[in-house]
């Protein structure tokens, strides 16, 4: 009895030794986490500061397309405001980030 023991007991010291390369399993999560970092993040973050150095910079009789669709020439600008005229005596206020771009003028409709 005690020999079936010994030999239980032998066989779980040999399954519970460690292998010694643990931390390389590691490597293909940290190598996909670089490739997900360099297409999918950092374009995404350059494109964010790029909409808010746009944001900040925003003036009146800049012409300018809403996320909504809406297209209109900046009659203001407040904190976190932008009143737009989008016709003769028409003026919406609308939330500065929802400003999508500038409007495409001819010689940039073009180029697409």
């Amino acid at each position: 009895m005690l020999a079936v023991w010994s030999n239980v007991l032998a066989g779980l010291a040999q399954a519970e030794a460690p292998s010694g390369g643990g931390w390389i399993s590691f490597v293909p999560l940290v190598l996909i986490f670089g490739i997900f970092y360099f297409i999918l993040i950092l374009p995404a973050q350059r494109q964010r500061k790029k909409h808010q150095k746009m944001l900040d910079a925003l003036k009146n009789g800049d012409k300018v397309v809403t996320t909504g669709g809406l297209m209109g020439t900046v009659a203001g600008v407040k904190d976190k405001v932008v009143q737009l005229r989008i016709a003769d005596n028409v003026r919406v206020e609308v939330t500065k980030s929802y400003i999508a771009g500038h409007q495409a003028g001819p010689d940039e409709a073009s180029k697409d």
